[in-house]
């Protein structure tokens, strides 16, 4: 444990940075969202945008490519920008983030923003909804992946755990899950509220073929997410990830979980982890 959180204090690159001055533009926009829960994802989805997946953002619908879920769904300011730097839409949109009559809300709603597979936010539903997808594509011999995106606090639900059985049943070989595993729900860390532990172990005996990683490691999770899948099991990557990675008075801080305002002190200590002035 002791390795893990050396490790997980990796030094962030350029684009890692960028992106955060992306999600950062959403919550100064609106004055308010989840960053603590945005800023684990961006490398989780920054590497399967980058490296992975096949999509075309001029036809974001396309009957053909990969398949990407954010279960949950609070954390849409890093996928708002990730879309947007792959253009799907302006990133002048993302400004307008949590406004009145903004396609881009607190939660992402598939129809209103380009790019979103599916409206989530009630937790537990977006596993199910891509095991779906995952089996319309083996039933209609279409060979696009499925990618959902789970939150540690999230798999508390009964629901995860039922796709999942139903996953292996299955034997969805196209079908992979990602746990932003960070430690921390709303109000406390994973570990006092119900703690998941031994998560691998139980991955592992509900017929996954389970992966771990530093969440915050592009190289890590390009090796892991671009592995060919030999056998019939569905896959499981931990992504071990620090809340609020990149902004040292958010990291691991329930307070920046969910803001609803921003002081100008607080204005400027984000801005300074950015290099904006």
């Amino acid at each position: 444990m002791r390795k893990l959180k050396s490790e997980l204090k990796i030094k962030l690159d350029r684009r890692s940075i960028y992106l955060r001055s992306l999600v950062v533009k959403c919550l100064f926009g609106g004055g308010r969202g989840h960053m603590g829960s945005a800023m684990s994802l961006i490398e989780i989805l920054r590497v399967i945008y980058d490296k992975v997946i096949k999509f075309n953002p001029k036809k974001p619908y396309d009957i053909q490519r990969d398949r990407v879920i954010l279960s949950k769904g609070h954390g849409c300011l890093a996928l708002y920008a990730i879309l947007a730097d792959k253009g799907f839409f302006s990133k002048k949109k993302l400004s307008t983030s949590s406004k009145f009559n903004s396609i881009l809300g607190g939660h992402p709603e598939r129809d209103k923003v380009p790019g979103v597979e599916a409206s989530t936010g009630a937790l537990g539903h977006g596993p199910a909804i891509g095991l779906g997808m995952a089996i319309a594509a083996r039933l209609n011999n279409l060979n696009y992946k499925t990618f959902v995106i789970v939150g540690d606090g999230e798999i508390n639900e009964g629901s995860f755990w039922e796709t999942a059985m139903m996953a292996s049943k299955h034997k969805l070989r196209n079908y992979h899950i990602l746990v932003d595993y960070n430690k921390i729900q709303s109000y406390g860390p994973v570990k006092e509220v119900l703690d998941l532990e031994p998560l691998k172990d139980k991955l592992n005996s509900f017929g996954f073929e389970v992966s771990q990683v530093n969440g915050h490691d592009v190289k890590q999770l390009t090796n892991v997410l671009m592995k060919k899948n030999k056998n019939t099991k569905p896959k499981a990557t931990i992504c071990h990830t620090v809340k609020g990675k990149g902004f040292y008075f958010a990291e691991g801080n329930p307070f920046w979980h969910h803001k609803n305002f921003f002081t100008d002190k607080e204005k400027n200590l984000i801005n300074s982890c950015i290099g904006e002035r």
